[in-house]
């Protein structure tokens, strides 16, 4: 296994999809790998090719059953089959912008007439390409467009189906699993330094199956670049540190993730930041924050957490550039399905990939997308600090990728009709969600929403006691503080985020009363669901 790994290099990097790599395709004989010299014209520019190792084609079906089950099932097979080609892969697959800047480099004459190719050593008088790059990003844009029409399609094959960095005979992209890049020699280390030769070098720097999750999310965000990280909580963090300077200002709203605001008003003082913090619906109030501060970003959710407020995106990225100030829109309740923040004016657009993109409650993830510049600065800040993702998630949550338009469609249409039978029902005082005519900000979620999500929030007529004991009388949902996952899971925010805070103190600062409920639904039946909401409600 361990050969296998080593052999099945990235032919693509994050930032310049090409490389040269070992032919691995399966021989049609013989029962262990076979060592071949490549042919003369296989030689580029006077340095020798790698050998070539060919496996027989039952090489798979002979991995014992131990052995797939101690890889924990995470693409080894895939990887041992993986078909490596001396040339260049045919660029065709979707690429975010900082994945595709030197995404094609051609063959170029030598001055002795010799074909030099991406990373030869003799460079003088070449021109490395960059408009046959941009020529190449043009055209995989037409191609993507062209081929993939809907959201669900894009899910399932963006940054794979088209292309993707390691060439495969397996239909999933498989996980590369290692921290390090090698180089065939010292030459080829600096045409790598000095952007002429691309490929990956260290695990914290990119990582082909990640970089195929991240030109997927940018397909479905209609981004230029998308960067994915360990979590959405560090996706924030890296965001604020890398794009807000110090003596910078930041605006934000009252209604969100307490993670969130906990960074921004006990840990951004320290770097010299301040903020602002206002109403979702006050734009009155970002007017005049704007016009007396050098404002530097606008951060908020849309939906909120928990109350799903909805922010007017056009109109806050319209009124904050005029100023200067850049829009990040944390879309993690809406999902890339429900709304395009990048389409609506936003700079950038932040998720916890944990939710509902990933949607099995099985691996934490974050990412951010949006234009190449902005990505980058962002990139570079992650490059030192850290907080990389793990190919194994990135796996895992590629694969959750592949059925979000279903699942989230199907939440949609749970959490509207449940929220409809809430509303209507004696036991409960009020319900938070934007598709009720009764959200303050219906309107808005109609105009920059297609689903308006699968989280509802709302509150029992009673008080912590009662609330508890209808939560205690669910049987199917999980009692857990996270959401958007194929399970249903149900959590009384006054216990489950503010516990440590007294009841006047949430109620005052947060608007979180004792008898709040946020329940997330999950892809079970809506009978099911809708049977054992009103059986919980029956016992109190």
């Amino acid at each position: 296994m361990a050969i296998s790994s080593a052999l099945c290099l990235p032919s693509t990097p994050r930032s310049k999809p090409y490389f040269s790599a070992a032919d691995c395709r399966s021989s049609d004989s013989g029962a262990r790998p076979r060592i071949e010299m490549p042919a003369a014209s296989s030689l580029r520019g006077g340095r020798t090719s790698p050998l070539i190792l060919r496996f027989p084609p039952n090489f798979v079906r002979q991995l014992s059953i131990k052995a797939r089950r101690n890889c924990c099932n995470i693409g080894v097979a895939q990887i041992a089959s993986a078909s490596w080609s001396n040339d260049p892969p045919a660029f065709e697959g979707p690429r975010s912008a900082a994945s595709s800047d030197a995404s094609a480099v051609p063959e170029a004459a030598g001055s002795d007439g010799s074909t030099l190719v991406g990373g030869g050593v003799d460079h003088s008088g070449v021109d490395l390409g960059v408009p046959v790059v941009q020529d190449a990003k043009a055209s995989v844009v037409a191609k993507t467009a062209a081929l993939f029409s809907s959201d669900g399609s894009l899910a399932v094959h963006a940054g794979e189906r088209l292309g993707r960095g390691i060439t495969t005979d397996g239909i999933t992209t498989p996980v590369v699993n290692t921290s390090a890049y090698w180089f065939s020699n010292s030459d080829e280390l600096i045409d790598f330094k000095e952007k002429r030769h691309a490929s990956f070098e260290y695990g914290r720097y990119g990582n082909p199956t990640t970089q195929a999750l991240e030109e997927k999310m940018s397909a479905l965000e209609r981004a230029e670049s998308t960067l994915f990280v360990s979590s959405g909580m560090y996706a924030s963090v890296a965001m604020f540190s890398a794009l807000v300077p110090a003596g910078g200002h930041i605006v934000t709203t009252n209604d969100c993730y307490r993670k969130t605001r906990i960074f921004i008003q006990s840990e951004l003082p320290k770097m010299g930041i301040s903020a602002t913090v206002i109403d979702p619906a006050d734009t009155e109030s970002l007017k005049s924050t704007l016009e007396q501060n050098n404002v530097t970003l606008f951060f908020t959710e849309s939906p909120t957490n928990p109350f799903l407020r909805c922010i007017d995106i056009e109109l806050v990225s319209r009124l904050c550039h005029n100023n200067g100030a850049l829009v990040c829109i944390d879309g993690t309740f809406a999902s890339p399905v429900n709304q395009k923040a990048l389409a609506l004016g936003a700079d950038l657009i932040l998720h916890s990939a944990t939710k509902f993109i990933a949607g099995h409650n099985d691996v934490l993830g974050g990412c951010i997308s949006g234009s190449e510049e902005l990505i980058s600065k962002i990139q570079l800040y992650h490059n030192v600090v850290g907080g990389v993702l793990n190919p194994n998630a990135a796996y895992m949550i590629l694969r959750g990728m592949k059925t979000l338009h279903l699942r989230v469609q199907n939440q949609n249409s749970t959490a509207l009709r449940m929220a409809q039978l809430l509303e209507e029902h004696p036991k409960i005082i009020r319900v938070y969600y934007p598709g009720l005519p009764s959200h303050p900000e219906h309107h808005i979620a109609k105009r920059q929403m297609i689903g308006f999500g699968g989280v509802v929030s709302f509150e029992i007529a009673g008080d912590l006691s009662t609330t508890k004991k209808f939560i205690d009388s669910l049987k199917i949902p999980y009692i857990a503080p996270s959401f958007g996952g194929c399970e249903s899971i149900v959590d009384q925010p006054a216990i489950m985020s503010y516990w440590d805070l007294s009841r006047p103190e949430r109620t005052a600062k947060y608007g979180i009363k004792d008898n709040l409920v946020r329940f997330s639904f999950g892809v079970e039946g809506f009978e099911d669901l809708k049977a054992d909401i009103l059986q919980a409600l029956e016992k109190i």
